[in-house]
């Protein structure tokens, strides 16, 4: 049973997620690949496949780590679906030692080659893509499905901008690039053409919000995070003339700010990142021996405290039963028997002491005088 944002924690400040599907072939074998390319060039200070048995059921796993800023350490992990079929699902989750700052390359990048037309980037098989302007399909309820979904989707920030008019080719380019790189792999654009305004703020009329004409909103998402109005979410201008849309990417950066819950299905990445992590140092692998070495001994210190305190109540339990029984025996002392007799149960008891006062009431009745008739007819 999926759970509900409201059971899930928030997003620690420290963590960056994302989450995508790759149309190729044989999905495993293009990050393989890519990882150890930024391996042999310094970029990625390590990597690690994990063995079948340690990834997921039906997925293969992968582990990164790398410094930012020659003193950051990001670890990442990133699990996708096997298989030779296209439509192969990824999720990635990377955590820095300090809050992430969207100033850093986008973890995915990482794992996958940067390549605005490739086969990775999609949000879903046949669905909008990221770094990329999706125009909205002209069917309405498809377009509806499609925005429902985005704004049941936990992992990316969707944002719907309205084409006034018919833009030119440099209108059409993307508006995300210009995000920082934090966001890229993250935001997904939608293009409502100048028809079907309408169309779009009628889809997401039962959600509250609606997209000025000719400008953009950003989808608050269900539930909407904490710290942002929704008439906050809108802009009610966009240029799409190629030039850089400020007032959109500050509005998409505040609100990827804010603190939201952790993606559904990011709990078990997290786990793997904090509690179940591979790829360590030598200098992390000696500090977490000496760690597991610390807790052993403390362990087995509250161990021997127990210990002693068990037997230390054993012997006081031992000594107050020896004082009862020695109270007891001078107080009530032990009914006497014949050697070799037994008491007998308590019933038998009674039942031997109801005889007795019966034999003894006999001896005590006086003898019964004989019948007159017959002392009268002897006198005769």
């Amino acid at each position: 049973m999926p759970s509900t944002p409201a059971d899930r924690s928030a997003t620690p400040p420290t963590v960056w997620t994302a989450r995508g599907r790759h149309l190729g072939y044989a999905a495993a074998g293009v990050v393989r690949k890519h990882l150890q390319l930024l391996k042999d060039d310094g970029t990625l200070q390590d990597f690690l496949e994990l063995p079948e048995d340690e990834a997921p059921p039906g997925r293969r796993a992968f582990e990164a780590r790398w410094r930012l800023e020659d003193e950051v350490t990001v670890r990442a992990t990133l699990t996708v679906a096997e298989g030779a079929d296209p439509g192969q699902e990824w999720t990635l989750l990377a955590e820095a030692d300090r809050p992430w700052d969207l100033a850093w390359p986008a973890p995915s990048a990482m794992f996958w080659p940067h390549d605005p037309d490739g086969t990775w980037p999609h949000e879903s098989a046949g669905g909008p893509r990221h770094l990329h302007a999706n125009a909205l399909p002209e069917d309405d309820k498809v377009m509806r499905r499609i925005l429902r979904d985005a704004m049941r989707d936990t992992w990316d920030v969707h944002v719907v901008v309205h084409e006034a008019m018919t833009p030119d080719a440099r209108g059409q380019a993307p508006l995300t690039p210009y995000l920082p790189p934090g966001l890229h792999h993250r935001v997904i654009e939608h293009r409502a053409a100048p028809h079907q305004l309408r169309a779009v703020n009628w889809a997401l009329r039962e959600f509250g919000v609606e997209v000025p004409r000719g400008g953009a909103l950003v989808l608050p998402g269900t539930p909407a995070p904490q710290g942002m109005e929704t008439r906050e979410l809108s802009v009610r201008t966009v240029f799409l003339d190629g030039s850089e849309p400020l007032e959109l990417v500050g509005t998409v950066t505040r609100f990827a700010a804010l603190s939201r819950p952790l993606p559904e299905g990011a709990e078990e990445l997290l786990t793997a990142v904090r509690e179940h992590w591979h790829l360590f140092t030598l200098e992390e692998e000696l500090e977490r021996e000496r760690r597991l070495v610390a807790m052993y001994a403390e362990a087995l210190e509250a161990m021997t405290r127990s210990r002693d305190l068990y037997r230390e109540a054993a012997e006081r339990a031992h000594e107050a039963l020896a004082a009862y029984q020695e109270s007891a025996g001078a107080v009530i002392p032990a009914q006497q028997q014949p050697p070799g007799r037994s008491g007998g149960s308590p019933f038998q008891q009674l039942t031997r002491t109801l005889e007795r006062l019966k034999d003894s009431a006999k001896a005590l009745r006086p003898p019964t005088a004989p019948p007159r008739d017959t002392d009268e007819k002897t006198k005769s």
